[in-house]
């Protein structure tokens, strides 16, 4: 009997040790309603795709009822160098980074230093003379003044009018890229730069993906008095405790930095040498991208997100209130937008499954959802109370369809 309930104490130790090791507390599969055996399907479908050269590595996470029970990694971080994913390694997570941007610009919302139905001139009058692009070319736009105000609402549902220029459907996109944006000195150059752009829709009536974000990181270092990297520092990554979540990788972490991959002409994985959309990871260079610059870890990714499940609060911090949350996570979208599928609306934050019918995927209604340029992918179910995670660094994005895959692995696993 002594020696049972030594075994038990040792048991519970370990546990409690691995636990406090832990992004956030471990749990078994079985024990949070999930089938191991059924699981293995989606390590099977990681790993293959990794076997079969897709991807160079990945690393994956499944959180249910707030609890770890399954953390895998596979292949190289670098295949120049040999390094293997691990659960400490540094990802680029590019467009991941909009949903902390949100968060921020929502705390100052609820702090009463701004309204979502304020227009952004109120901050950033450098905003005041643009004008909407109605047709002609790149190098002769023909452009008409906008009819309503760009609200703080609409840069977060990506409503304002603004957009990226790696898309190629209109001239307004060439004209991004002629720009140069990522590589301005500064967020008040990167303004300056994107003042200078026509809309490509008038605001408020549909919606386009793009650098709304970065013009909100603009909102947050003006309304708070702090530097946009400072505000972030120290009301989300720091009460988060997300120590490897930043802007800029330090040098002591530059080994950990998983390097982007790419097919070659002769159809083999090779590393990307340039730093793409301003993501460089040494400090002072580019600019601190709302919309997309910041790297960070699966498991540090893994507590903002679980923050945000359990209505605003992690550990005894609150990021944000819990109606705040709920209102968040409401689609925004004027009738008859979407965000890049009929199925997908968008909150506040990020996009959010609305139809499941017509996704075509067990995917909860309700389920906030996005991704990073570089293949990076999180989703999570407020009702059934699961997040799903994997990282890889590849372009083009999800250039095999793994998101897709990967969800429909988590979700058939349940019991």
């Amino acid at each position: 009997m002594h020696i049972n309930l030594f075994f038990t104490a040792l048991l519970l130790l370990s546990t409690l040790t691995a636990n406090a090791a832990s992004p956030l507390p471990v749990s078994s599969p079985e024990h949070e309603q999930i089938d191991p055996a059924r699981l293995e399907r989606m390590h099977a479908l990681v790993s293959g795709y990794i076997a079969d050269g897709k991807h160079a590595g990945a690393a994956a996470m499944v959180v249910r009822n707030g609890k770890i029970v399954d953390w895998q990694t596979w292949g190289k971080a670098n295949i120049d160098t040999g390094d293997a994913v691990s659960r400490d390694t540094i990802f680029r997570i590019y467009s991941m980074s909009k949903i902390i941007t949100s968060v921020a610009v929502l705390q100052l919302f609820e702090q009463n230093k701004l309204l979502l139905s304020q227009p952004v001139t109120d901050f950033i009058p450098e905003l005041k003379e643009l004008r909407v692009f109605t047709g002609g070319t790149a190098e002769a736009p023909e452009l008409e003044d906008i009819k309503t105000p760009i609200t703080i609402r609409m840069l977060l549902n990506h409503t304002a009018g603004f957009t990226y220029g790696f898309f190629e459907e209109s001239p307004v996109h060439k004209l991004y890229k002629t720009a140069d944006l990522w590589n301005a000195g500064s967020l008040d150059d990167f303004l300056r730069r994107a003042a200078a752009l026509p809309l490509i829709a008038q605001p408020g009536e549909t919606y386009h993906y793009g650098i709304s974000n970065d013009i909100l990181a603009l909102v947050v270092q003006r309304t708070s008095g702090m530097s946009f990297e400072e505000y972030i520092a120290e009301n989300i990554t720091g009460p988060l405790k997300m120590k490897d979540t930043a802007f800029y990788v330090p040098a002591e972490k530059l080994h950990r930095l998983a390097a982007i991959h790419r097919h070659g002409e002769d159809g083999r994985l090779t590393v990307v040498v340039d730093d793409l959309l301003g993501a460089y990871a040494e400090k002072g260079h580019g600019v601190p991208s709302g919309g997309g610059g910041l790297f960070s870890t699966i498991g540090d990714y893994a507590r903002f997100i679980q923050s945000l499940l359990n209505s605003g609060e992690l550990d005894g911090v609150r990021i944000l209130g819990r109606k705040t949350i709920e209102l968040a996570m409401q689609n925004s979208l004027p009738e008859g937008a979407f965000a890049f599928s009929p199925a997908m609306g968008w909150g506040l934050m990020s996009g959010l499954h609305i139809d499941m019918p017509g996704s075509l995927e067990p995917v909860s209604e309700g389920t906030f959802t996005w991704s990073g340029a570089a293949t990076t992918h999180f989703f999570a179910d407020p009702s059934e109370k699961l997040i799903g995670m994997i990282f890889t660094q590849h372009f083009p994005y999800d250039e095999h369809q793994l998101f897709t895959r990967f969800r429909i692995s988590v979700y058939q696993a349940l019991q």
